[in-house]
């Protein structure tokens, strides 16, 4: 009988397969060098994740992820993954910052940059459902930096979640 704990689980390092389903992302394009390509502000952004990453509650996996999103008005907020038993109430880094974003400055925000760091050094491209919940405030151009395969990789967010999800109020539609 063991005596471990949540806690003491293993850390993901890297090797085999990051994801439940198996699946092992592949990129049909070189990814960039964080050190020499990313320009100072993503530079300070992706350290910032990373420092965020510090403060992961990743009992069941040990994979530990931050992320940080620079807001149009200068501010940079962080959040952290947040693991739960069940997994389906796991909240990412980048829902966990969005969410601080929007309580500390309202539903008016405007993101220009985001980045996501992962202390385990597997790629962590943002999963769906924060590419979805980012796309109510970030700007189609906002670059989007992330471990990828080789290196940390920056896209467009427009090319990050291209035909997102969209809907039109019914007041703003016109009547027959």
């Amino acid at each position: 009988m063991s005596n471990r704990r949540p806690h003491d689980a293993p850390v993901y390092t890297g090797q085999g397969d990051a994801l439940a389903s198996g699946f092992m992302p592949c990129s049909l394009e070189p990814p960039m060098n964080a050190a020499s390509v990313l320009p100072a502000p993503l530079d300070r952004l992706l350290e910032e994740a990373s420092q965020a990453a510090l403060h992961a509650y990743a009992p069941y996996s040990g994979f530990r992820v931050g992320a940080a999103l620079l807001l149009a008005g200068g501010e940079t907020v962080t959040g952290t993954n947040v693991e739960n038993v069940s997994y389906g109430l796991t909240i990412c880094a980048e829902r966990a910052a969005l969410v601080q974003a929007v309580s500390r400055f309202g539903p008016g925000i405007r993101i220009e940059a985001v980045a996501v760091a992962n202390l385990n050094h597997a790629p962590s491209p943002p999963c769906g459902a924060c590419r979805q919940m980012l796309a109510e405030f970030i700007e189609p151009h906002a670059p989007v930096v992330f471990p990828s395969l080789g290196g940390n990789r920056t896209m467009a967010f427009q090319d990050l979640l291209p035909g997102g999800f969209e809907m039109k109020l019914k007041q703003d539609e016109p009547q027959p």
